[in-house]
């Protein structure tokens, strides 16, 4: 019988796994939810007899995908997949996929919420501004950007892109498209930054492209901290002390941030940005959807590892 297991340190919601163990058990799969583990032994016990595997932000490593001896698919409930090791699943058989799509909703509200609450000098009673008639740049186009600028539109921003694979895509829906990124931050009252953490978007919000910016900007970062050079933000802060930071998670220099741009910056206690109960249920359920079909039909459309 196939094994799932659902390995989640911060776990679903209870509706959540309740749809997801339905789905797997119509199928005639054995469902094991490990939650709130606290040692990484226990996700090596669990994951020894487990056939798929189901994590959120759980760190799925060289370790993990030796001792999962069984396992022929890991799904992560979520866009990004950087906690799992993608390259040494492939060398072991092993599919691995996201479910895109299914928490971008969530992200670009709270994207939106940072960029408010950033203009409104973070609720702290001083004159703030209006985003309406303000230029929105999006650094990259993907799920999150694109809800990003439906919601955006409504607020009566100005929108414009950049993006290295989806410039027909933007400019079909009306978004002014930059030929590079500096130009972006240039034009930008607000910066979103939607792009993950591999490949030429590491460390790409860097000195380079942050002398560019605006007076007064916001930077809001729902992605990833590695897209950001944090040396080099933090010495742009302190040479623009008209630009405000803000994102779902706390830089690895947040006592620099605490110490010296007090009112300038704010970081959400833990990543936040799919922590909806509605996206929660979206992605859990596309995972366990992926993986009755990887298994009864042998779909990999949303395969990451290729």
């Amino acid at each position: 019988m196939t094994n799932v297991l659902i390995a989640t340190e911060k776990p679903f919601a209870p509706a959540a796994v309740a749809q997801m163990s339905e789905i797997c058990k119509m199928a005639g799969y054995q469902v094991q939810c490990l939650e709130k583990y606290t040692e990484k032994s226990q996700l090596l016990e669990a994951a020894s007899s487990a056939h798929a595997l189901i994590v959120r932000s759980d760190q799925v490593d060289r370790e993990v995908l030796d001792a999962a001896s069984e396992l022929k698919i890991v799904v992560r409930a979520g866009a990004g997949y950087d906690n799992v090791d993608t390259n040494y699943a492939k060398e072991k058989g092993i599919c691995v996929m996201n479910t895109p799509g299914q928490n971008s909703n969530a992200v670009a509200e709270l994207a939106i919420g940072l960029a408010i609450y950033g203009i409104r000098e973070l609720f702290s009673g001083e004159m703030g501004g209006e985003l309406r008639g303000r230029t929105l740049g999006l650094h990259g186009y993907g799920y999150v950007a694109r809800n990003v600028h439906r919601i955006a539109r409504a607020f009566g921003m100005n929108v414009m892109v950049y993006t290295r694979y989806s410039k027909a895509q933007a400019a079909s829906q009306g978004i002014g498209v930059t030929k590079s990124l500096e130009e972006l931050y240039a034009v930008s009252d607000v910066v979103s930054i939607h792009v993950p953490a591999r490949g030429e978007h590491l460390m790409s919000v860097s000195m380079d492209v942050l002398k560019h910016l605006k007076e007064h900007a916001i930077i809001v970062n729902t992605a990833r901290k590695e897209v950001v050079n944090e040396e080099e933000l933090c010495q742009f802060m302190a040479e623009r002390p008209d630009v405000k930071y803000l994102s779902d998670i706390a830089p690895d220099c947040a006592d620099r941030f605490k110490r010296d741009f007090e009112g300038r910056y704010y970081f959400t206690p833990k990543k936040l940005g799919a922590q909806t109960a509605e996206a929660n249920l979206n992605a859990g359920v596309a995972a366990a959807e992926q993986i009755v079909e990887f298994f009864e039909h042998g779909d990999r459309t949303f395969q990451v590892n290729k």
